[in-house]
């Protein structure tokens, strides 16, 4: 192994093993750690057909301390079992994912970036509905593997601002949501409309919403927040949006800090008038936005820099992350 820790960006690099769980005959099996990168599946697989699939995705920290940490494992294990639950996918029981993950982690414990490096440990489970069947009913057969890869920032050059597009046009895509069921969604219908963003010089494609276009939902890869000109932290309130664990964990950051939280509708005429606006999410963590393109119309905000309360919101998240700020919620899971 030999990894340039301060060169890597976000994208699959293989690492020593994987852990995998098969469903059959009505119960999940003990797992297993895998060190192959493949799977064999029927062409008529459930997964490949009607999209019986969903994947989740958080983080390891090599801390200040020396000490491994994940941070907070048992959010993502319940957000699972709510999304494959809408899906007609058996329950996995939330202590034996947690105990899954340590599993993995530290088999791979030489793949956690180094503390200082701005790197960590992305975990990334997906389920899967494996019966071969072209009837439309949910599978019987059922696949977990929880995969991991060192990785680094999402977007290059670190935390600066980048451009963003507004999509409205509903009958080719919308956002990550199930609806009235908040779930962690599935991300091929921005996959569209993200395209026109980057042949438009932008980052990312903001979502409004399906049924009047008057309101912010969220960006095609993280959710919306943003700073008001008093300094309150504003984010979505909508059924149609990935319930961000980040974002969770952001506003509870925010009220640490005695910023006044707003989780409410939040109208595209208020974009005029907020001081920083941000993406936020577990790859990102937060991505300042400097512009956002509507048409004929953009909202500018800071171009260079992210936002002061961006930052401080940013540094006592990553603080927490890395260990130099006490954790004060148990957020972090030791292995």
């Amino acid at each position: 192994m030999n990894i340039e820790w301060d060169k890597l960006g976000f994208q699959f690099l293989p690492a020593r093993s994987n852990i995998r769980f098969s469903y059959k005959d009505g119960k999940w099996d003990e797992g297993k750690l895998c060190t192959s990168n493949e799977i064999t599946l029927s062409i008529a697989s459930n997964c490949m057909h009607y999209g019986q699939a969903a994947f989740e995705g958080l983080k390891a920290f090599c801390c200040k301390d020396g000490k491994v940490r994940i941070f907070r494992p048992l959010e993502n294990a319940r957000r699972l079992n709510s999304t494959i639950e809408y899906l007609m996918m058996p329950q996995f029981s939330e202590k034996k994912f947690v105990e899954a993950v340590k599993k993995v982690v530290k088999d791979n414990i030489d793949y956690v970036p180094p503390y200082g490096t701005g790197g960590s440990l992305y975990i990334r489970p997906v389920i899967i509905g494996t019966t071969p069947q072209i009837g439309i009913s949910a599978a019987t057969e059922y696949e977990l593997i929880i995969m991991v890869m060192p990785v680094g920032p999402y977007y290059k050059g670190g935390i600066k601002p980048v451009k963003a597009m507004i999509h409205d046009d509903v009958d080719r895509a919308a956002p990550r949501g199930t609806g009235h069921i908040k779930t962690a969604g599935n991300y091929a219908a921005s996959l569209y409309p993200t395209s026109l963003a980057q042949k438009a010089g932008c980052a990312v494609m903001l979502f409004l919403d399906p049924k009047n276009h008057e309101l912010v939902e969220e960006f095609g890869s993280s959710n919306f927040f943003a700073i008001t000109a008093d300094g309150k932290y504003v984010t979505p309130d909508s059924p149609s949006i990935l319930p961000s664990i980040t974002n969770k964990s952001l506003m509870q950051i925010a009220k640490d800090l005695d910023i006044q939280v707003e989780r409410r509708a939040v109208s595209k005429t208020e974009l005029e008038t907020f001081a920083e606006v941000g993406a936020c999410g577990t790859a990102v963590i937060i991505t300042p936005i400097g512009e956002i393109i509507h048409h004929e119309k953009v909202y500018r905000y800071d171009q260079e820099n992210i936002g002061p309360v961006s930052k401080k919101l940013y540094d006592r998240m990553t603080g927490i992350q890395y260990g130099r700020i006490a954790d004060e919620h148990n957020w972090m899971e030791e292995l």
